[in-house]
């Protein structure tokens, strides 16, 4: 329960964080802000507080949830404390902001990422709000890679899964049912293959959508910095969660491969995992 508690309150913070750091933040924008703050407390507390499983995934399978956290928890930190700077500038915002410039302008070339984000805008954008959305998007995308490097070098060590737990599939894969549809092994490397494949496409089609959306709907300005901070946190986030997941599922569908050869050499084949 306590566990539960730390978890619901650390995802409040991270909800409220915009609205605590950006200045004249209207009482309507933080009173929303508070009610979904409340409501993914809940949730959270409800999910790591429940014996059986939900909606959480690898919710027993540390550090997988803690990277995936912290990564977005800095994003919007770094990206509330750059806008903060614009109008209440600190040494600190400053050298935030300056850090994501050269990182924006060092990964800004053709069709990459960064540069597709700044195609969304319409023509005749100011210059000064292009290079705000490149600096935010080249923020984002260098957290999302280090939080995916850091987790591809612990499962690298075989720090993930824990040796010293056992690895439940039922509880850590809720919405993954082992009995449905063949070989479980064959399921989860199928999975596996689309989550990074899907990883790896997202930062390319989301900025093509946004586009196509826009010239049918209206023109995407990003102007306000609520709805900026979530759209580049959420841009880069969401395609290294699914790299990170499709990278757990394969390391899963190996424990149970090499779990199976071993009850095979050990002549018990009416026993091995399915």
């Amino acid at each position: 329960m306590t566990g539960a508690l730390v978890r619901a309150v650390l995802m409040a913070i991270l909800v409220a964080t915009p609205s605590m750091l950006l200045p004249e933040v209207g009482s309507d924008i933080k009173q929303v802000t508070a009610l979904i703050a409340l409501f993914l407390g809940a949730l959270v507390f409800v999910e790591y507080s429940s014996t059986y499983p939900g909606l959480v995934e690898f919710r027993h399978a540390p550090p997988f949830n803690r990277i995936r956290f912290l990564s977005l928890f800095l994003t919007v930190f770094l990206l509330a404390a750059i806008l903060r700077g614009q109008a209440e500038p600190t040494t600190l915002t400053r050298l935030f902001e300056a850090t994501g410039a050269i990182i924006g302008q060092t990964i800004d070339f053709p069709y990459s990422p960064v540069r597709l984000m700044t195609l969304i805008l319409p023509e005749g954008t100011d210059p000064a709000h292009v290079a705000m959305i490149r600096t935010a998007a080249g923020v984002s995308y260098l957290v999302s890679l280090l939080g995916l490097a850091i987790f591809v070098l612990i499962q690298r060590a075989g720090l993930w899964p824990s040796r010293h737990a056992a690895f439940n599939v039922w509880v850590n894969l809720p919405t993954f049912d082992p009995t449905v549809g063949g070989d479980v092994v064959h399921r989860l490397e199928r999975d596996a293959r689309f989550n990074i494949a899907l990883g790896f496409l997202l930062p390319f089609l989301v900025p093509a959508v946004v586009k196509a959306a826009a010239d049918g709907f209206g023109p995407v300005t990003l102007e306000s910095p609520q709805v900026m901070i979530w759209t580049m946190a959420a841009w880069a986030f969401l395609p290294a969660s699914l790299f990170m997941r499709g990278i757990a599922m394969g390391r899963i569908a190996e424990m149970i491969r090499a779990k199976r050869r071993q009850i095979e050499l050990a002549g018990d084949e009416a026993y091995a995992p399915v």
